[in-house]
């Protein structure tokens, strides 16, 4: 009994820490910016779909974070094909993603950034499975999310759930204030030529990322 005793109450007293490590990894690997958090600072600054777009990728990374805790890391490693089918596969849509960024950029069409009411222009159904699309076909996100933090809550023990729950508060916390704390922007961006920078700006990360990708597959 005193031996039970003593564990739950190591157990009790790390909870908290346990939890806050995994607010702070979980952060630490989504903040820099890629091609989801791009995507999601655009369809918030427009403020089109942002409610569907930050709930697919707070859920998303729950669910991937997941299945890193429960320890998805480790088929990864052992079947390296399925990377590389992914890898080609995001790399391609990323490509496609970013040329139409470019083009956006390089020739602007009337009614591409924010309306005179605020409003934005664009499909909900194509900003859910272009988002969809960013989050699911990206290996940095399976390598990142499942595999590395997957590792690092194992070494929680019998708290790597609650390192987990940390770490998706935190993913959180970060689709929430990106996409909605970009409605600051709607000032700026009203400007004409603005979204020829943000398209340009995104154009750059997404035939970046994309490349990167092909060729890390091939």
């Amino acid at each position: 009994m005193a031996c039970s005793a003593l564990a739950s109450g190591a157990v009790n007293s790390g909870f908290l820490p346990a939890a806050a490590a995994g607010f702070g990894t979980g952060l630490s690997l989504i903040v820099a910016i890629g091609a989801q958090n791009a995507f999601v600072l655009r369809q918030g600054a427009r403020g089109q779909a942002v409610f569907p777009v930050v709930a697919l990728c707070a859920v998303s990374d729950a669910l991937l974070i997941a299945l890193g805790v429960a320890g998805l890391g480790a088929v990864i490693t052992a079947w390296p094909a399925a990377m590389t089918v992914v890898g080609l596969a995001g790399g391609t849509f990323l490509l496609g993603y970013g040329i139409l960024a470019a083009r956006r950029a390089l020739r602007p069409t009337p009614g591409q950034g924010l309306t005179t009411d605020g409003a934005a222009t664009g499909s909900v159904r194509t900003a859910v499975l272009t988002c969809l699309a960013l989050t699911w076909f990206n290996p940095h996100v399976y390598l990142d999310t499942v595999l590395l933090l997957g590792s690092v809550a194992a070494d929680r023990g019998p708290l790597r759930w609650v390192f987990g729950v940390g770490a998706m508060v935190a993913s959180l916390v970060w689709f929430v204030g990106l996409g909605y704390g970009a409605r600051l922007l709607g000032g700026v961006l009203s400007r004409p030529g603005a979204w020829r920078v943000v398209d340009g700006f995104v154009a750059v990360i997404m035939l970046a990322l994309g490349v990167s990708l092909v060729v890390r597959a091939l």
